[in-house]
């Protein structure tokens, strides 16, 4: 079994009292999680790991290492073959699509390289758009304060065509936080972005785990990307080989060029 846990060293969450990380369930907690898909192939191979609150995780590899397949079951939008999976501290494995959709529109928050906002609706609809199909009003002073930390208050009435990259992918992000998801699972978030924008996006990533006690799982090829966290796990063949703390991108590159696959 290849266990890792996320966060071990990560202060206590803004707005949290001593003692509240501790005694609350991880934000993410998978055990002996396994994913094999027709022809035997095992996708992911009894993996266990724990991401605790107001942590920012990195999840890299090659292609075909398992990355997407272990977000795709830890998110509930895959099932895995065998294992426990909580979100905090609710169990997912072996729901059914209808619980496990409820489960991610109240817990889990979405942000895609291809943004998947609705090119017919404005930012501001687009925003709050997962809050109105759950018949849910939104917090609008959370709302408002998360749209001025990502600039995007000028922004609100226009379409996404007519916003950059960059300022998509910004107001993706606002989408995921304003339900106050348990966690954000980021899918190579900066893969659509030129290089000033993907700085940015990831500076947001990370501004909003240490300031707002949001936790954010991102997958990712790029070293430079998973650095930005403040845990990253280097995976292959469907296994945790490696966890790394506080990583750059030198030492995650090297980890990638030592396992052959790049």
């Amino acid at each position: 079994m290849n266990a890792a846990v996320a966060g071990a060293d990560r202060p206590v969450p803004p707005g949290s009292t001593p003692g509240t990380a501790e005694q609350a369930p991880p934000a993410i907690a998978l055990t002996q999680v396994s994913k094999t898909y027709p022809g035997d192939v095992r996708a992911l191979d009894d993996v266990t790991l724990t991401v605790r609150r107001g942590t920012f995780l990195a999840v890299m590899g090659p292609s075909g290492s398992g990355k997407s397949t272990l977000m795709h079951c830890a998110a509930g939008l895959d099932s895995p073959s065998s294992g426990s999976i909580r979100i905090d501290g609710r169990e997912i494995a072996g729901l059914n699509e209808t619980r496990r959709t409820e489960l991610r529109r109240e817990h889990i928050g979405f942000v895609f390289q291809s943004y998947n906002l609705v090119p017919s609706l404005s930012i501001s609809d687009n925003i709050t758009l997962p809050l109105r199909l759950a018949g849910r009003a939104p917090d609008q002073e959370w709302l408002r304060a998360l749209i001025d930390r990502v600039g995007l208050s000028g922004r609100l009435a226009h379409r996404p065509a007519e916003l950059s990259g960059g300022q998509q992918q910004r107001a993706a992000i606002v989408r995921a936080l304003v339900a106050r998801p348990a966690v954000v699972f980021a899918d190579e978030p900066t893969g659509a972005l030129d290089l000033h924008s993907a700085h940015e996006v990831l500076g947001l990533l990370r501004e909003i785990v240490d300031e707002l006690g949001q936790t954010v799982v991102m997958v990712t090829h790029d070293p430079a990307a998973a650095a930005q966290a403040h845990r990253a796990l280097v995976m292959a063949d469907g296994r945790v080989v490696e966890s790394l703390d506080r990583p750059t991108a030198p030492d995650l590159a090297s980890r990638l060029v030592a396992l052959g696959k790049v």
